[in-house]
């Protein structure tokens, strides 16, 4: 069995993904569009905040609140791993893959829970 201190260096050193997720509302169908550079973390962050009733978006939250978690879904919508391509730059694959997602969905307004054009999340 390893021990906390193996568990935890195993976890920093685990390969972090990008990518582009959702949290979509399965019953009016809004979404909300995230993307992050480290995407387990961003979507497990989500997932905690609207949980314990914290999340920034507020209406988002509201409808967590008054429609219940069973009504939403978080999906991954693409992914984007730092391959053995040294040239590969992550952050700019991951700015156009927003913009792709972001002119696909438009989740603004009626459609979405976004507020502004940028979508990345820490």
């Amino acid at each position: 069995m390893k021990s906390k201190r193996d568990l935890r260096r195993d976890y920093k050193e685990r390969r972090k993904t990008g990518g582009v997720f959702q949290v979509k509302h399965v019953g009016n169908g809004k979404v909300l569009l995230a993307s992050s550079l480290n995407l387990e973390g961003a979507v497990n962050r989500n997932k905690f905040t609207l949980t314990t009733g914290g999340h920034p978006n507020k209406d988002l939250q509201r409808d967590w609140d008054e429609d219940g978690p069973d009504k939403f879904v978080f999906e991954i919508l693409e992914v984007v791993e730092v391959e053995d391509d040294p040239g590969l730059d992550l952050d700019e694959e991951l700015k156009l893959l927003e913009q792709i997602w972001i002119e696909k969905l438009e989740p603004f307004g009626e459609h979405g829970y976004n507020k502004g054009s940028s979508i990345r999340q820490v």
